[in-house]
């Protein structure tokens, strides 16, 4: 690693790069000693999960077990929990990212009445905490008559206001106006420019975007938990959190639940790793993009 204007053996460059990676491995510690503990947990026995050390493996590995358990109790119902899941979080991040792009990229390269309004409310509703929204959206569904059904799930998650604002400042930037202007001399339409040449400029943005919304879909706890009332339909947050609430009864062997739990959690983690995983190869897309850009 090398710094202009600074040597490797220069005091100040040895000092900063011992801060960086001090602040660096607190960092990652922060974030991997949780995941590290649901691994390690979700491999105990119900027993040993309270009388161990809590950090690391015990010599009664069961983790293949308690991960069958998860999927075989209450009739296999977690296994429709995670369906419900992925089908909430992949048909939210895909819309969401989709409108964004779109919504981002008529503000950025239109010009048009009332368009910095649009804009000061779309950053308004940034600001305002989905939780606050929930009730009236529960009223406004209930009227519709879409309550306790997917779609009082999947059409809220498809309005995303932060992924408008990162696809505006993405767009303004990524998209030339004189490959706009090529598209339209050539009699193209404005959707066609969009889709032909404006998205792929943008898939980096796209692919981001997607990738919050569909983490913010799958983590989403209290929109499904207000409504819906059928377990069929309950993502993952939703249905763990009651074999939670029963393991802490402690009664009628609740308390066996918890094991499960953590088995449960551990499986939720693997689709949103695998997300990144595949979606990371458009982010080092991007990043090349804008290091050749004049």
């Amino acid at each position: 690693m090398t710094i202009v204007g600074k040597s490797k053996r220069s005091p100040s460059f040895r000092r900063n790069r011992w801060m960086l990676s001090a602040i660096l491995l607190v960092i990652w510690f922060y974030t991997a000693l949780p995941l590290f503990y649901v691994l390690v947990s979700a491999s105990k026995s119900n027993n040993d999960l309270f009388t161990t050390f809590g950090l690391w493996f015990t010599s009664d590995f069961k983790l293949v077990e308690n991960i069958g358990q998860v999927f075989s109790f209450q009739g296999g119902i977690f296994a429709r929990w995670l369906l419900n899941t992925i089908i909430y979080a992949t048909t939210a991040g895909i819309g969401a990212a989709l409108f964004s792009t779109m919504a981002g990229y008529a503000l950025a390269k239109y010009d048009f009445r009332g368009k910095r309004l649009i804009f000061a409310i779309i950053l308004g509703a940034v600001m305002i905490p989905q939780t606050a929204l929930v009730v009236p959206l529960f009223l406004l569904m209930s009227k519709v008559g879409i309550v306790n059904t997917p779609w009082a799930v999947i059409l809220p998650s498809l309005v995303y206001p932060p992924g408008v604002f990162l696809m505006r400042v993405y767009a303004d930037d990524a998209i030339p106006n004189e490959l706009i202007d090529a598209g339209r001399v050539d009699g193209a339409g404005e959707l066609h420019i969009f889709f032909s040449l404006a998205l792929r400029l943008l898939m980096p943005g796209f692919a981001t975007v997607l990738i919050l919304s569909f983490v913010a879909t799958w983590n989403n706890y209290f929109l499904p938990l207000v409504v819906l009332s059928s377990a069929e339909y309950f993502p993952v947050t939703v249905g763990l959190a009651q074999w939670y609430a029963t393991a802490t009864v402690g009664s009628g062997g609740g308390a066996a639940l918890f094991t499960l739990v953590l088995a449960g959690a551990l499986i939720s983690i693997v689709p949103v790793i695998i997300a990144f995983i595949v979606m990371q190869r458009f982010w080092q897309g991007g990043l090349g993009a804008g290091g050749v850009k004049a």
